[in-house]
């Protein structure tokens, strides 16, 4: 049977890094094994279910490469079928009407809590005849003996017993089917035969295969991945920071860098660190994912983005810098082409964000001077190196690398010091602070009329300095 594997998010908010990684899996799985790979959108939950989380998902799928074959599809699209196979179970006694009271079971509860029992449904209205037009839940008829065991992919052999398990509602009052009836039936519908997804939905797997044994249906391989922590060793949520996929895009992650960082969270393969896709899709294998759950470390994503800043294609890096830019209020479109920015700054920044932020003076002159910087390479003793440049730079027939490199070059030997005394200051007065690509080619995209309009201003600061010291 060819491999059919799914990634199937309620649509209650962001795509979470999670649930990203759980897709993830899912993805490489089916790709490796010549499958298909199905996105389902559990929103069955019409309460909390919005377009917007919708809307959400599917931008962070897209965002991050991971194109399904089937999808999306929809469980309230379904109900039909649900009730089709619900109706079935009733017909066949393996599903009951149940009419208990909300108080009888809050009772129920509270006393098998104070005998320190599991709390579970007693089986109240098995057997009973209940009016089909009156209020009432559809409850499934669990096997009162023997164990269901899972072999997960992950974590081995795990056994549960029936006799710990409740007959769980398929149906609510109002009509609508529940959780673990829709995801079997939609399971069953799509031919899925592996189910990759957190641990947390561990404990309903056993009730998942129980209901599909009652169709006469052989269960799907199961493979339940621990989940996420903050580097505080809680479960990740938003306190530790960005937790949603387009978050992280905001704050100017490449998609490769965070499906690289994901992939390594509770997986590896020897010593290696960087997993372009086509090596995932070779390497990874399910079984080689950790028990135990992973911690998330922002420096690591921020060291594989810098990573993957550094040896992309400038022009591309350049498309995706673009709106970080017009963040700042300003128009990449204008000069210096921002590709050459790009290739300038592309090893000295861990995120498009940083780059936009420490690329600005390029095209906009700067508020204020960094304060160290200025306190270190703005004295009075630059002031005679910054007017012999700016009228060497005032002068130069052509404003290219070579020829501004060459012009730091003839002032300081004319002022007989090193070049650092020279371009330091320089650096500083164009830039606003003590670090820049190279000082020629910092100078070139900069341009000369800002570059002679921004030494003026650091004389000027220069001059005061001197002022208030001799007052």
């Amino acid at each position: 049977m060819a491999v059919r594997t799914r990634f199937a998010p309620s649509p209650t908010g962001y795509l979470h890094v999670g649930g990203a990684r759980t897709a993830l899996f899912s993805w490489l799985y089916a790709r490796k094994h010549g499958g298909r790979f199905v996105l389902r959108i559990e929103d069955t939950d019409l309460e909390r279910s919005t377009q917007e989380s919708v809307n959400a998902i599917l931008e962070g799928m897209t965002w991050l490469g991971l194109e399904y074959d089937d999808g999306p599809l929809y469980q309230t699209h379904r109900f039909e079928r649900y009730n089709e196979i619900i109706q079935r179970l009733l017909e066949e006694g393996l599903a009951y009407r149940c009419d208990c009271s909300q108080e009888r079971l809050d009772r129920l509860r509270e006393g098998q809590m104070q005998r320190k029992e599991k709390p579970r449904y007693d089986g109240h209205c098995r057997g009973r005849k209940i009016d089909a037009g009156s209020p009432h839940v559809v409850r499934f008829c669990n096997p009162d003996t023997g164990n269901i065991i899972v072999n997960d992919l992950v974590r081995g052999k795990v056994v549960f017993h029936n006799n710990e398990l409740d007959d769980l509602v398929i149906r609510r009052t109002d009509g609508s089917p529940t959780y673990n009836l829709t995801v079997v039936v939609d399971d069953l519908d799509m031919g899925i035969t592996t189910v990759i997804r957190g641990d947390d939905h561990l404990n309903n797997t056993p009730r998942q295969i129980n209901i599909l044994q009652s169709l006469g249906q052989e269960p799907p391989e199961y493979a339940h991945v621990p989940m996420i922590l903050g580097d505080d060793g809680a479960r990740l949520s938003k306190r530790h920071g960005a937790v949603s996929v387009m978050e992280y895009r905001r704050q100017g992650i490449l998609p490769e860098a965070l499906l690289n960082y994901l992939v390594r969270l509770g997986w590896s393969h020897g010593d290696q660190e960087i997993f372009p896709i086509d090596d995932m899709i070779e390497l990874f294998d399910i079984s080689d994912v950790n028990r135990a759950a992973s911690s998330f470390n922002t420096d690591k994503l921020l060291w594989l983005n810098q990573h993957y800043i550094k040896n992309d294609d400038p022009a591309r890096i350049a498309r995706l810098l673009s709106p970080h830019m017009g963040e700042l209020g300003i128009d990449p479109s204008v000069d210096p082409p921002l590709v050459d920015v790009v290739a300038a700054q592309q090893e000295r920044a861990q995120s498009l964000v940083e780059m936009a932020q420490i690329s600005a003076f390029f095209y906009q002159d700067f508020e204020e001077y960094d304060e160290t910087a200025a306190k270190k390479h703005l004295r009075p003793v630059a002031y005679d190196p910054l007017q012999r440049m700016r009228a060497a730079l005032e002068s130069l027939d052509r404003w290219e690398p070579e020829a501004l490199h060459q012009a730091v070059v003839d002032v300081s030997g004319a002022l007989d010091l090193k070049m650092g005394k020279v371009a330091q200051p320089l650096r500083v007065a164009v830039v606003g602070r003590a670090a820049s690509p190279g000082i020629d080619v910092t100078l070139h995209l900069v341009g000369r009329e800002a570059c002679l309009r921004r030494i003026d201003r650091a004389l000027d600061f220069i001059q005061k300095r001197m002022d208030e010291s001799a007052s």
